[in-house]
């Protein structure tokens, strides 16, 4: 195997696939990448046996042939490089020399013949996706989705094509996050599937804002396209929670708050909770929000919003990082809390098609 190409192509691709790799895995090639020279460009893959993402870039190839090198320190060694073409050459040892200006490195690998096979789908559904709008759906959602393992269905984002939308859901039991948005696909493609929350990561750090992103259900598996990247993932088996349930049907209160105030209020007063006492309180009076904690050896803290509201008095307390979480990922001026007592759970909404169902927590 023997091919020139440019650092900086070499190094974004890297960029691309060298997260997957697991540093604990017992199989000795899996913490590898497979590089595979044939005419006209160099094709890079890894996986961790759940999840796999590949990529391509050009390259001069004067001979053909596959190999695996140690990912994270090819990737180490390429980042330091500069950017100068850099001539690769892998002997039937699977020993790899690159030189690229005055560097000079030999790395050892393993055979290519050692590394799984990714099997390509027989049966599938296929989805067109506006990048940009996926990536967005998806960061509202994603820091709701389990870390528990004791309910694995539960770690990943539900997507549901259904009646000419796509809507991705997560919850951890606490709190739910909703996103939707039309998309045009037949109706004998209405699916309902659990992606893993690592694919879910991997997607949203790879994809670019541009293009057209193809989405691929085949049976266990699914499969995402986007400029010269496929990325390819298990499914998890389960059935996904009601979700339509958890949301409630109506409320009492719908109050308009400015998102930044809220974010910036919410964040400084959460300052002096701990993990003891991690609440904090949202006061609601006359034309006036309070947000208020009172943390016993820490100290409190008090900030005022202005809001108009003209309900009676309550008073909720909030997990702090619960109620930040979707502060941070949208981006309208205002957000509408609904709210129907003290001991129910409050409903966020933005002019998106969004909304997060939080549970209070009791007071003290």
């Amino acid at each position: 195997m023997k091919l020139t190409l440019n650092r900086d192509d070499l190094f974004e691709a890297l960029t691309r696939v060298q997260s997957v790799v697991s540093t604990r895995s017992t199989i000795p090639v899996l913490a590898n990448v497979l590089l595979e020279a044939k005419e006209g460009h160099l094709h890079l893959t890894t996986t961790d046996m759940e999840l796999s993402v590949s990529t391509q870039i050009p390259a001069e190839v004067s001979k053909t042939g596959m190999t695996t090198l140690p990912a994270k320190r090819l990737f180490s060694v390429i980042r330091e490089l500069p950017s100068q073409p850099i001539a690769l050459s892998v002997d039937g040892k699977d020993s790899a020399t690159l030189e690229c200006g005055s560097s000079f490195f030999k790395i050892m690998g393993l055979s290519a013949d050692d590394y799984p096979e990714i099997p390509e789908p027989e049966q599938n559904q296929s989805y067109s996706l506006d990048p940009a709008i996926l990536k967005h759906m998806l960061k509202c959602v994603q820091y709701s989705a389990s870390v528990d393992e004791t309910r694995y269905v539960l770690n990943g984002i539900l997507f549901s094509f259904n009646d000419k939308k796509l809507t991705v859901v997560a919850t951890d039991g606490r709190r739910l996050a909703l996103c939707e948005n039309e998309v045009d696909f037949p109706a004998e493609n209405d699916l309902d599937m659990v992606v893993p929350a690592k694919a879910i990561n991997e997607l949203i750090r790879n994809i670019s804002d541009e293009g057209t992103l193809k989405l691929i259900a085949a049976g266990n598996q699914v499969i995402f396209e986007i400029d010269g990247m496929r990325l390819v993932s298990k499914l998890i088996d389960g059935t996904f929670p009601n979700y339509q349930q958890v949301i409630p049907a109506q409320c009492e209160e719908r109050i308009a708050i400015e998102r930044e105030t809220l974010l910036h209020a919410v964040r400084r007063v959460a300052l002096v909770t701990n993990e003891q006492s991690n609440s904090i309180r949202l006061s609601f009076e006359e034309n006036n929000l309070q947000v208020l904690s009172s943390t016993p050896d820490v100290g409190e803290a008090k900030e005022r919003v202005p809001i108009k509201y003209s309900g009676p008095p309550m008073n909720i307390a909030y997990n702090p990082e619960f109620l930040l979480a979707p502060l941070r990922v949208l981006d309208s001026d205002e957000v509408y809390l609904e709210l129907s007592d003290e001991l129910s759970p409050g409903v966020l909404k933005s002019d998106i098609s969004f909304l997060y169902v939080i549970m209070p927590m009791r007071m003290q």
